[in-house]
């Protein structure tokens, strides 16, 4: 049956008067006048019949009553983005890719905001993969998070914060014994952070411009292994300010400027766009993003 003509039937039992019915509607009472008679041929009751100036429902009519007013409010749920959407309820496991040094940063923030609105929700961290992979296309990941960068043409994107790389090494190591200007800092040894064993970046870029470059010693996949490195050596690896204080500080490391003019580091999340209209993810892309700012914050002047 077209829906159009349940609408219609909602409103005549709803107002027992073709005219009425039509005003609810926004119609003309011809169309109702129309409907209703398509109806009782499909029904095969009359529905509504005359008593004196006004019309009464039959009691076929009186049963459908009810029974149709539910089942349009039930459509309208289905059809309209988020209706009836309840986080306490979400029983998922979503599943976030990013780099090793943003999960730590963002996962116990994430998980204590959504244990606290959803319970029955569990999150799958994941490392990132090699660039230009197809798990946001292929449904294996629900969000990308980091610098977004050889991604599908489709994919949707969010810009979440802007944040500036600072050095860090141990508290007694040699270089804090003096202002650290750029060849000081180009002087010492360093820890290169890549999963994929890359030795230069924009620091490398930004020193070649002043005519200096530095010597990249070791390269390691994560920042966990290069602040563990940094702990026991007189190498220099890069962090984030303010990004994990705790481990910073217990492990006997101290953060500092940058001597050279390095763009920050523009932080998004990336997802599949058959995702975009879903509650249940855009709920989890809110407090994805909340989390990451909420740290981010702190980290910015």
């Amino acid at each position: 049956m077209d829906l159009n003509l349940l609408r219609v039937l909602d409103a005549l039992l709803q107002e027992n008067s073709v005219s009425r019915a039509a005003e609810r509607l926004g119609t003309s009472p011809a169309v109702v006048s129309r409907s209703l008679a398509r109806l009782r041929r499909t029904v095969g009751d009359p529905l509504l019949v005359r008593a004196g100036q006004g019309m009464v429902p039959t009691p076929r009519a009186l049963e459908l009553r009810d029974e149709v007013g539910a089942l349009l409010r039930g459509c309208d749920n289905v059809l309209r983005p988020g209706a009836g959407f309840e986080a306490v309820h979400l029983q998922r496991t979503f599943t976030l890719q990013a780099a090793e040094l943003l999960l730590v940063g963002l996962a116990g923030t994430l998980t204590d905001r959504m244990k606290a609105e959803a319970p029955h929700v569990d999150v799958v961290f994941l490392p990132e993969s090699g660039e230009g992979g197809p798990a946001l296309r292929q449904g294996t990941v629900d969000i990308e998070l980091g610098v977004l960068g050889h991604l599908d043409p489709e994919i949707l994107t969010r810009p979440l914060t802007r944040l500036p790389l600072v050095g860090i090494a141990r508290a007694g190591h040699p270089l804090f014994d003096r202002p650290i200007d750029v060849r000081a800092f180009a002087a010492v040894d360093h820890i290169g952070i890549s999963r994929l064993g890359k030795r230069l970046g924009p620091i490398d870029s930004a020193l070649a411009e002043q005519g200096l470059r530095r010597r990249i010693a070791v390269v390691v996949p994560t920042h966990t292994s290069a602040m563990l490195l940094a702990r026991e050596s007189d190498l220099v690896a890069l962090t984030l300010p303010g990004w994990l204080p705790d481990a910073t500080s217990a492990l006997g490391l101290r953060t500092f400027p940058i001597p050279l003019d390095v763009a920050p580091l523009d932080l998004g999340m990336a997802w599949h766009p058959r995702n975009s209209g879903d509650p249940g993810h855009r709920w989890f892309r809110d407090h994805v993003a909340a989390s990451v700012r909420e740290p981010a914050r702190a980290t910015l002047p």
